[in-house]
């Protein structure tokens, strides 16, 4: 229903625009076709520009969001909006260089420094585990592979306890199975986690990243429980991100909106890893059902939509801190939702209604450009 009410308000808006820019074109025939396509472009920018501050917006206010939401089209910046605290004691407001730990969003970082070492001949996604760590070496690991932890298909839960189900069989979500990446990583690079991780950083031109054990910045948004009016403030962060029950590989990266879309657009656009690496990380080889945003499919470290339309994303969650990154391929679009409190006494299910929402919207909206396209395509063809 959003998408039919999208489709047909976008359909009048280019129509609209087209027509009253024609006076303005039609005497120069030779640039007439380019002139168009001009016009329909930033028809369509303006058309995205107000669609998405109204609704998204409306968000904003349903929820009293308190946090950072931005969606951006390659290099054009199509929404922005940051409301609430980083610091709710001192009343210190979030901005654009705000630094929030982003959780499982971490993940993905991972995953891509598994497939660097892979293209470095350091390793193969389809070696066991027991062949780079000792406590893989044994009856119930020994056959678990670096690829099954990379899709959370590997059945480990806690290191150390017992499988969920034979390895390789069914989908279990592991923040251990992540932080043993972590540690694959370390031993076959001969460097810490931190420093292959600072490393990435850097070549993806992420300026304002950084780890919970390599944080020495400013402006970063303390993560609380609760809402505005009666909150608790999490103790010993981001440090306590490198504990036992979190870890770094599997949910201690710290970034920020413009980080998430720098590393976004340096990862699908082939500057971070080979084109047939990045199919690898990218392509659905398990399924997930996830609690909040249903069914999905599972690559390495990355979560996609199943039918339409393509889009590629993670969320994250640890306490007081609920992300969410979506990256949509065909318009080189992202959308990035951090935020630092959660009301854990409702629910996450609650918790993440702004970022279910807004991922509604921009699905919406992505399908509805998707068909546009498609049927002016067709249209060309007649």
């Amino acid at each position: 229903m959003i998408k039919n009410f999208l489709f047909s308000t976008l359909s009048a808006f280019l129509f609209i625009g087209l027509i009253s820019c024609e006076k303005e074109i039609k005497f120069i025939p030779s640039a007439k076709t380019t002139d168009r396509q001009a016009i329909a472009d930033s028809t369509m920018i303006a058309f995205e520009k107000s669609l998405l501050k109204n609704q998204i917006d409306s968000v904003f206010k349903k929820y009293q969001f308190n946090g950072s939401v931005a969606v951006f089209k390659d290099s054009v910046e199509l929404y922005r909006k940051n409301q609430g605290f980083a610091d709710f004691k001192d009343q210190l407001k979030i901005n654009d260089s705000t630094v929030f730990a982003i959780g499982s969003v971490s993940k993905q970082f991972t995953a891509a420094l598994i497939l660097l070492q892979m293209e470095q001949g350091k390793l193969n996604v389809d070696d066991k585990v027991s062949t780079y760590l000792k406590e893989f070496q044994n009856k119930n690991y020994e056959n678990i592979t670096i690829h099954q932890l990379l899709n959370h298909t590997s059945g480990l839960n806690t290191l150390g306890g017992k499988l969920q189900f034979k390895s390789g069989t069914d989908f279990f979500y592991s923040n251990d199975g992540f932080n043993t990446l972590g540690k694959i990583v370390e031993k076959v690079s001969g460097k810490s986690y931190d420093e292959n991780i600072l490393g990435l950083f850097k070549k993806a031109g992420m300026n304002h990243s950084s780890t919970a054990t390599s944080f020495e910045g400013e402006n970063f948004a303390g993560a609380y429980l609760g809402n505005r009016k009666n909150f608790e403030k999490i103790q010993n962060m981001p440090k306590r991100l490198a504990s036992k029950d979190i870890g770094v590989p599997a949910g201690g990266i710290l970034s920020t909106i413009n980080d998430l879309h720098v590393w976004n657009t340096a990862l699908y656009n082939g500057k971070i890893l080979r084109p047939e690496t990045l199919k690898k990380f990218e392509s659905k080889s398990a399924e997930r059902h996830h609690a909040i945003f249903g069914k999905m499919g599972y690559g390495y470290g990355i979560m996609s939509n199943i039918g339409k339309p393509l889009a590629f994303f993670h969320s994250g969650y640890i306490k007081g801190s609920p992300s969410l990154n979506i990256f949509y391929p065909e318009t080189k679009t992202s959308v990035i939702i951090l935020s630092n409190i959660a009301d854990e006494e409702l629910g996450k299910g609650f918790t993440f209604k702004p970022h279910v929402e807004i991922k509604k919207i921009t699905d919406a909206l992505e399908s509805t450009i998707s068909e546009m396209n498609s049927s002016k395509g067709n249209a060309m063809k007649m």
